[in-house]
């Protein structure tokens, strides 16, 4: 995915604690061309790689405790920008991810089966729902 990536690609990633959502953001790093660590910013929320093709904007929203807390830190200007943002814990910022035109947002649920073994996960990937109006 990291190699097909656009400028402007939202990739939204949920999934349950230890599921994988940083070992993807690492693939999708390296599928950029970004040679460097890439670690959840749990604590600092965000994390800008720029040594790839195009910057990552990778987010870790877990901590954060009001969606306006992104729109301070500059959320629209990752988001619009010249890069790819990848955002584990999307769930939490929701209704920003909606304003994002839905051609833009790709979602990636990764989710754990255990009857099939510790190291599996069941990874899926679809474009954004948009909500049909009544």
């Amino acid at each position: 995915m990291g190699q097909e990536a656009v400028p402007g690609l939202v990739v939204t990633l949920t999934g349950d604690l230890g599921t994988g959502k940083t070992v993807f953001a690492q693939g999708f790093a390296e599928g950029l061309g970004i040679r460097e660590t890439v670690n959840s910013p749990t604590f600092t929320i965000l994390q800008i790689y720029e040594e790839g093709r195009m910057p990552l904007y990778h987010f870790d929203v877990y901590r954060i405790g009001d969606p306006e807390e992104m729109l301070e830190i500059g959320w629209e200007e990752y988001v619009y920008g010249e890069g790819v943002c990848l955002v584990e814990w999307a769930e939490m910022i929701e209704d920003l991810v909606h304003e994002i035109p839905p051609e833009k947002v790709l979602q990636v649920e990764i989710k754990k089966d255990l009857s099939k073994g510790n190291d599996y996960r069941m990874i899926q990937i679809c474009r954004k729902q948009i909500a049909a109006e009544s």
